[in-house]
């Protein structure tokens, strides 16, 4: 048997069954890709249809003797843990060498966020931020969006045009997985939409009297995605974070995700709501925002318990 060859039909399989069956991202599919062909190496030409326990637990300690992360080492873990979980469910071996490893443990830490004066600033940026007045509105919706929505950078810059047409109170999002969820617009939000739908469209028709194809993206762009990347967002926060006066390595999409979870909940949202809005499967995953929770109830407490102004 030719493990090499043997090893990349495994994973050649097992993603085009994530990519199927679970709906995978290509980005989550790429990390995938990354972490088996790590093992794979690491293996020396040895087939993964003969990888014990003791092989998969000698691969960590040897990773962490490396000095790797824990976060790092546990997602390299649950991508084996998965193969081999594909591996024995397809019947390609008997068992799941990886299934009973414990991996390291992993420090919740407090997502960065903003304040809602740093917010504030940002979106004034956004105003004076622009090559011209198109390129200003499109930074005023970008970012009036992110905010207003906490919606992941790529399922922002990918919404279709239709998504917008209008006035809607609530965008239909597709987002990871597939899974689809609505989110509301605010008031703010819907204006500047409003006013970027105007100046897109305008120039829409400037191009196709140029003879240019129509765009199905909200964010068009000329690159061969045909929409605004990720990678241009960030820079153009980073650009926006300098122009306010904060600094621009606290600023990203996902800051200003975390700033609409954390916002919403020290407003009295409730978790299981907020857990909707941001798309997440598991409520654990929303759940690191409780300590803005737990700072607002010691408030309610120090605030209206009699015993609290004796």
């Amino acid at each position: 048997m030719n493990a090499p060859a043997d090893n990349a039909r495994w994973i050649s399989a097992f993603l085009a069954a994530q990519a199927a069956d679970l709906g995978a991202a290509t980005n989550t599919l790429a990390a995938y890709g990354r972490d088996l062909g790590i093992f794979t190496d690491w293996l020396g030409g040895r087939s993964l249809a003969d990888v014990t326990r003791a092989d998969i637990e000698a691969w960590l300690i040897e990773a962490e003797a490396e000095g790797l992360a824990s976060a790092t080492r546990s997602r390299r873990l649950a991508t084996v843990r998965q193969l081999y979980r594909f591996a024995f469910e397809e019947g390609l071996r008997p068992d799941n060498p990886a299934i009973q490893i414990k991996g390291p443990g992993r420090k919740r830490r407090l997502p960065a966020t903003l304040d809602e004066a740093q917010v504030d600033a940002l979106l004034d940026a956004a105003r004076h931020i622009g090559r011209n007045p198109q390129e200003r509105l499109r930074n005023i919706c970008l970012m009036e969006l992110l905010y207003a929505t906490g919606l992941r950078v790529s399922e922002l810059v990918s919404l279709p045009v239709a998504a917008a047409r209008g006035d809607p109170r609530m965008f239909l999002v597709r987002g990871k997985g597939g899974k689809e969820r609505m989110v509301p617009l605010s008031p703010p939000a819907r204006v500047a939409l409003a006013e970027w739908l105007a100046a897109r469209d305008t120039a829409e028709e400037t191009g196709r009297a140029n003879g240019a194809a129509p765009s199905a993206f909200l964010f068009p762009a000329r690159g061969k995605l045909g929409h605004l990347s990720r990678v241009r967002v960030h820079g153009l926060l980073k650009d926006l974070a300098a122009a306010a006066g904060i600094a621009p390595d606290a600023v990203s999409p996902h800051t200003l995700r975390h700033a609409f979870a954390t916002h919403l909940l020290a407003g009295g949202a409730d978790l299981r709501a907020i857990q909707a809005l941001l798309g997440h499967a598991d409520l654990s995953t929303t759940e690191i925002y409780t300590h803005v929770l737990d700072a607002r109830l010691r408030d309610l407490v120090n605030t209206h318990h009699p015993l609290m102004h004796e």
